[in-house]
């Protein structure tokens, strides 16, 4: 007999079972005939999935919300654009190991989050089918920011390992400041799909824009590289207008984010270079066949250059989160569900699919059925929406150019959180 809040704290070190071995399923008999196809419309096994929906893994993105508050709070622009690069990078920290597949979320999905001690609600809406695409809007309670976009995961399969690109942009408004930032997410890969450990590395640029300076921070988050040297890396300028570098950062999306001078940053990438090749003469080069192996790295941390401030640092994960799908304590209460809660969120929030409820609870073959069953209710309502012509209307987002970019966005319609739910779809 646990109190509500003796539940919460529970849950947060802990789901209520641990993760089946994926080790007697081939993943390649399922993957071999899709090479080069998207992955969007092939249905996998539930086994490689994670307990949580793609709308869910999305609000892990708000982790490190201190560090939007926290530039909010400062009056230097580049201090404030420091800020907004630590929680971009921050964004995409707890990709790191999450080797199982969120459940592709149904049409008209929802997720909402009220954290009162992060200082922020956010509420997420599947809001396309072909192609999958989920928008969210978070606010902060004391109404200091917005961050809001709609992503697309693209997913390619290449033979060994399959690579997610989040297509979308991000948008972060701070209020006080009347300033608005936007970028798109770096690519995901998940390598050794077939035989081995699997991996995961991030790479391509993310460039940050602040609409209203001009600013712009440039990150570069590297390809591991041939010996590993760069796996995880993270490194790049914040610069003004016209081009001329403000300052520099360095780091690992998987650990921590530094600042330092741009003069001394170039001097020691220089040196470091050159000792590499001096390593790299002495050396016999090994095997150069392409390997999807994940490489060792020199050190495991990122060396402080003197004269760095740090700007982030990741949260150790609970010591049992290896069982536990490698989810951090923020990732273990997503699904959390109280009595109190029952009675007031929509019923379409995925707290209440029941496939991933069941396989949260390691009911793995009740969460397959269910899922085949979830899936198959979607296609029978579609055909028949296609019979009577009519056309699915999302709930609560509209299709609309991004007021910064001007590109396609999708953009919070309002009255969510009145509580006020009727004519809601029934999806599962």
């Amino acid at each position: 007999t646990f109190s509500e809040k003796d539940c919460f704290s529970y849950l947060e070190t802990s789901l209520p079972s641990p993760m089946f071995s994926r080790n007697d399923f081939s993943i390649w008999s399922i993957l071999r005939k899709c090479i080069g196809m998207e992955l969007s419309k092939i249905t996998m096994p539930v086994i490689f999935n994670e307990p949580l929906s793609f709308l869910q893994r999305l609000t892990e993105y708000m982790e490190h919300t201190y560090l939007i508050h926290k530039a909010s709070s400062l009056s230097s622009t580049t201090e404030r654009m420091q800020c907004v690069a630590a929680f971009a990078v921050s964004a995409v920290a707890s990709q790191w190991e999450r080797t199982g597949k969120p459940f592709n979320p149904l049409l008209g999905e929802t997720y909402e989050l009220i954290r009162d001690d992060l200082g922020f609600r956010l509420l997420s809406e599947q809001v396309s089918h072909h192609p999958p695409i989920s928008a969210f809007y978070a606010e902060g309670l004391n109404n200091d920011f917005v961050f809001h976009g709609s992503i697309y995961p693209k997913l390619k399969f290449w033979g060994k390992s399959v690579e997610a690109e989040p297509k979308g942009t991000m948008t972060l408004e701070l209020l006080e400041h009347n300033e608005a930032y936007t970028w798109t997410n770096p690519t995901c890969c998940v390598h050794n799909i077939i035989v081995g450990k699997l991996w995961i590395e991030q790479y391509g640029n993310v460039e940050i824009t602040n609409h209203k300076t001009g600013e712009k921070c440039v990150l570069s988050f590297k390809p591991c590289g041939l010996f590993g040297k760069e796996l995880h890396k993270v490194e790049g300028y914040i610069q003004d207008k016209s081009k001329k570098k403000l300052c520099a950062l360095y780091g690992k999306w998987t650990e921590c984010l530094y600042s330092v001078d741009p003069a001394t940053f170039e001097a020691y990438k220089k040196n470091d270079k050159k000792n590499t090749e001096e390593k790299k003469s002495t050396k016999q080069v090994g095997n150069t066949e392409e390997s999807d192996e994940m490489p060792l790295p020199d050190s495991e941390s990122v060396y402080v250059i003197p004269g760095s401030v740090l700007l982030w640092k990741i949260t150790p994960r609970p010591p049992n989160s290896a069982q536990m799908y490698n989810f951090t304590s923020f990732a273990m209460a997503l699904n959390e569900l109280d009595k109190e809660m029952e009675s007031v969120i929509p019923k379409t929030d995925c707290r209440l699919r029941p496939d991933i409820r069941a396989m949260e609870n390691g009911e793995i073959d009740l969460a397959s059925e269910e899922k085949k069953r979830l899936e198959e209710k979607q296609r029978t309502a579609r055909k028949n929406r296609s019979k009577s012509e009519e056309d699915w209307k999302t709930r609560w987002f509209h299709q609309g150019p991004n007021p910064h970019t001007g590109t396609q966005d999708w953009l919070y319609s309002g009255n969510y959180w009145d509580r006020n739910y009727f004519n809601l779809p029934d999806i599962y």
